[in-house]
């Protein structure tokens, strides 16, 4: 009998196991219906999920920005959103790529915008080491179309005029996952003329750009305020005017705190992040961000009907 329950026992522990790597290699993800639920995912309510947000997806080494594989892996650790940045081809094809040239994240070399889109499938990706790896350049309308039912987009604004994006956000039926970046109310008012259920991550980083929003009439429950890539005093008041609005602040690391040399000085500024009082927080390092800031990330908000497991 001993004998039996020991094998039963054993059973049990291998299965459990087998149960948490299987947890392990499912995706985290947003389950949003329409665009109504992304803007409910964003709007601040004062009982918020703290929200990552991975820029260009996220750097990991084997795994390079702007691409599928990165999204995917990304996921596997923790729910997230992520920035990206479309760019033109010689032939208009939008692409993703962080940099006008392909010299730094890609086997080609010069601009982008001198090759068609055949061209670039010829080249791999790199990882943030340098290192090659098997992945090609992928386009915009593919990495929507994967997103979907996943997470959402955050679309840079780099090259592709404003029509392009709403174009394409358009014809793939994408305005429950994707929003846009905007420099200026202008460009806001814009896309709401398209769509006035577009939602945007709008850079808002002193009192005189929250003034301009708000005098021309954009939404605060439309948009996150991208407030700047530092911990500091003058946060608290945009926390403060923003939050009131319904509006959700984020700090980037991306420029700031990521490039700290070892994975405890990241930590401890990660932690003063979400100390300072943003509601999202984006990183370079959104698995290493996820796991510093995981006592800050409440379970018990309404959100969290959003957030689930495939």
């Amino acid at each position: 009998m001993k004998k039996i329950n020991l094998f039963a026992g054993i059973l049990f522990v291998l299965s459990g196991a087998a149960g948490s790597v299987n947890a392990q290699n499912g995706m985290n993800v947003l389950k949003l219906k329409s665009a109504k639920d992304m803007l409910a995912v964003f709007k601040f309510t004062g009982n918020d999920r703290l929200l990552i947000a991975g820029h260009r997806g996220g750097m990991v080494k084997g795994f390079p920005e702007n691409s599928i594989a990165t999204f995917e892996n990304t996921l596997k650790h923790t729910p997230a959103f992520f920035e990206i940045d479309p760019r033109l081809t010689k032939d208009s094809v939008m692409v993703l790529m962080h940099d006008a040239t392909l010299d730094r994240t890609t086997t080609g070399k010069g601009k982008l915008s001198d090759y068609t889109y055949a061209e670039l499938k010829n080249f791999r990706l790199k990882d943030a080491e340098g290192n090659v790896t098997d992945f090609s350049i992928p386009t915009l309308a593919e990495v929507i179309e994967w997103a979907r039912g996943k997470t959402i987009l955050n679309l840079d604004h780099k090259d592709v005029p404003l029509k392009m994006t709403a174009a394409l956000i358009r014809r793939h039926r994408a305005e429950a996952f994707v929003m846009k970046t905007v420099h200026s109310p202008e460009e806001a008012l814009f896309y709401l003329k398209e769509n006035k259920n577009s939602m945007f991550s709008a850079f808002i980083k002193n009192k005189q750009e929250f003034h301009s929003y708000e005098k021309a009439g954009v939404p605060f429950t439309q948009l996150i305020a991208y407030i700047g890539p530092h911990v500091k005093p003058d946060n608290q008041e945009l926390y403060t005017l923003l939050n009131k609005k319904g509006a959700m602040c984020m700090i980037s690391s991306a420029s700031s705190y990521d490039k700290l040399k070892t994975a405890e000085e990241r930590k401890a500024a990660y932690k003063s992040i979400a100390k300072d009082g943003a509601s999202i927080i984006e990183s370079d390092y959104p698995i290493e961000l996820a796991e510093a800031v995981d006592e800050f990330i409440k379970k018990d908000t309404p959100k969290q009907r959003f957030f689930g497991k495939k």
